[in-house]
């Protein structure tokens, strides 16, 4: 400050003296940050670190931006697919509202729990399925939301007992919301399946 006061009493024009501070302070050594640096920087505070499931390889989740195409149809196919190449394959489902692997893979009954209280997941086909559809009753509705339901999916990852799998699918439920965005930031995935539905123009409602 002191230099750019003189450098005014010297008639000297500001903005030249700027440029000579300018000109000291980078060839101090310090170094820039960039843009997309203090981008990345101030975004990382925020989302939290990924952590791979225990004895799970790769994770592979199967996404739909609607309900009703196909989604968990295809998400238990691939799973038998895979395990048919004689993977180990797990299968969850993370549609905490609407579960529909138990009906898909014919499964009924509650999990058994270790002893350090993990859930053992019900087996059916060669593959390790678990589901909220196992914890509640089939026709009890479920009106969670919010911290709950991310309890819930935290629960169902974290908390059961998978073994070692090769591939883990997850049936994610329908669109996009706080699941799909709690699972893909706390989990490292490997692969995605994204589901959709060829809509015709003449199809379309004219309003």
């Amino acid at each position: 400050m002191a230099q750019l006061c003189g450098a005014r009493s010297r008639g000297v024009g500001t903005s030249a003296a700027l440029a000579a501070l300018a000109a000291r302070f980078w060839s101090s050594g310090s170094t820039p940050e960039s843009v997309q640096e203090r981008q990345k920087r101030l975004m990382a505070r925020g989302v939290p670190k990924q952590k791979a499931i225990p004895g799970v390889k790769q994770v592979i989740v199967v996404a739909s931006g609607k309900g009703g195409v196909g989604k968990s149809t295809t998400a238990v196919n691939l799973a038998l697919g895979l395990a048919a190449y004689e993977s180990r394959v797990g299968l969850l489902d993370a549609d905490v509202h609407g579960p529909s692997i138990p009906r898909m893979m014919n499964l009924k009954g509650n999990p058994a729990l270790t002893d350090s209280n993990l859930m053992i997941p019900l087996v059916n086909y060669g593959i390790n399925c678990m589901s909220m559809g196992f914890l509640v009753e089939e026709t009890a509705p479920i009106v969670w939301r919010g911290l709950m339901v991310m309890s819930a999916i935290e629960k169902l990852l974290r908390q059961v007992e998978w073994g070692q799998l090769d591939y883990l699918v997850i049936d994610m439920p329908p669109g996009t919301g706080d699941v799909q965005l709690s699972i893909s930031q706390n989990i490292p995935i490997s692969g995605h399946c994204f589901i959709g539905c060829r809509t015709s123009s003449k199809h379309v409602s004219k309003s």
